[in-house]
């Protein structure tokens, strides 16, 4: 028999922004459970600009008995313009609705994808009582797919071949990764200088992105919007033997590698001064996951899936190490990124409410 599911709608104002002229509230969402149940405990799972208000693990939750809040911020398709600290509060209505409307007693952070790293820091926030305002805490952190921040992410999908950030063409053919001169297969001395050459990258456009921003805002500028090109051009997507999962080779979630790079979609094509600094940037962002881990002492489960094409089981290991939780587990599931395999999101599923239900029964 299917198990009825309940969604309700909520709208939220936050203590730092209030419901926009056109009627939206900066905070909102869809709480999913079982009809004719009041769960006990409930996940929240928020991404940086992603809508996760149905996220596709709530109904396969609920339907378990556990709560599932998809939770959007006001950042919800706007990344460009995301500040943390303002983030962190909305968040912060979501986990207190659960707690004091829906009669939650047991949260669980759900860090799915990009927001593995947002929902560390939220946690870190909370228990180290730092940020604008209170943030509740949550009892559990479970991180599925999860990149270990928006800086690496973009670094290690960065081209290193680009020589020109104002010319999209413009490469140094010694490091071009679609050469096939250089390989696959990429031998390991080609992979360390491609690497070095990404970090160079994102150091110099964080060069330019601080002197930028001093110069227009001495012409009474606050910020200015510019965009960054080629940022499907991780050598693993490309070349299967480097780090060996259950991957499809030549492959990431723009498609195939080559064509993906020449497109325009891509994380941080539009961006802005203050959004580099404080989102992308390697040396300033606080939006890497591993100084948020370091602070979160509950129990924390981490689950990698075995054919993704853009997070690796070394992304898992790195949020897995950075936990400081001394009940921490990781799971491997063969699987795609968005768990879409015959089977895969009822094994996850079955995986995060077991583990639920050892430590809070």
């Amino acid at each position: 028999m299917t198990t009825e599911i309940v969604r309700k709608f909520i709208g939220m104002d936050s203590p730092t922004g209030g419901r926009a002229g056109a009627g939206g509230h900066p905070c909102q969402g869809l709480y999913h459970h079982a009809a004719g149940q009041r769960p006990r405990v409930a996940m929240i799972a928020t991404h940086y600009q992603i809508d996760f208000s149905e996220h596709y693990l709530a109904e396969y939750m609920a339907a378990r008995g556990i709560g599932f809040l998809g939770w959007n911020t006001r950042f919800r398709g706007f990344e460009s313009s995301f500040v943390l600290d303002h983030a962190l509060v909305d968040i912060g209505v979501g986990v207190r609705w659960l707690r004091e409307v829906a009669g939650v007693e047991t949260v669980v952070l759900l860090g799915n994808s990009g927001g593995g790293s947002l929902m560390a820091a939220y946690q870190a926030h909370a228990v180290t009582g730092a940020g604008r305002v209170e943030l509740p805490t949550a009892d559990g952190y479970v991180a599925s797919a999860a990149h270990p921040g928006r800086p690496d992410v973009l670094t290690a999908w960065m081209d290193g071949a680009v020589v020109d950030e104002n010319d999209p063409v413009a490469t140094d053919p010694e490091l071009d990764l679609f050469d096939e001169c250089n390989g696959p297969p990429f031998s390991d001395e080609f992979v360390a200088r491609y690497r070095r050459a990404q970090i160079a990258r994102n150091e110099a456009i964080t060069d330019w992105a601080e002197a930028e921003l001093q110069r227009v805002r001495a012409a009474g500028f606050s910020d200015r919007p510019f965009t960054v090109c080629r940022t499907w051009a991780d050598p693993r997507m490309v070349d299967p033997g480097i780090e060996p999962t259950n991957r499809t080779p030549n492959l990431c979630y723009a498609g195939e590698p080559r064509r993906a790079n020449r497109s325009t979609r891509g994380i941080a094509a539009a961006t802005t001064l203050r959004n580099w600094l404080g989102m992308w940037s390697l040396r300033h962002a606080q939006t890497r996951a591993e100084p948020h881990l370091a602070r979160i002492e509950s129990p924390a489960l981490v689950i990698n899936a075995e054919q993704d094409t853009g997070v690796f089981p070394s992304d898992a290991a790195r949020i897995h190490d950075a936990l400081a939780s001394t009940d921490k587990s990781r799971v491997d599931i063969d699987t795609d990124h968005y768990f879409t395999t015959p089977g895969a999101r009822d094994e996850q599923a079955d995986t995060i409410a077991a583990w639920i239900r050892k430590r809070w029964a």
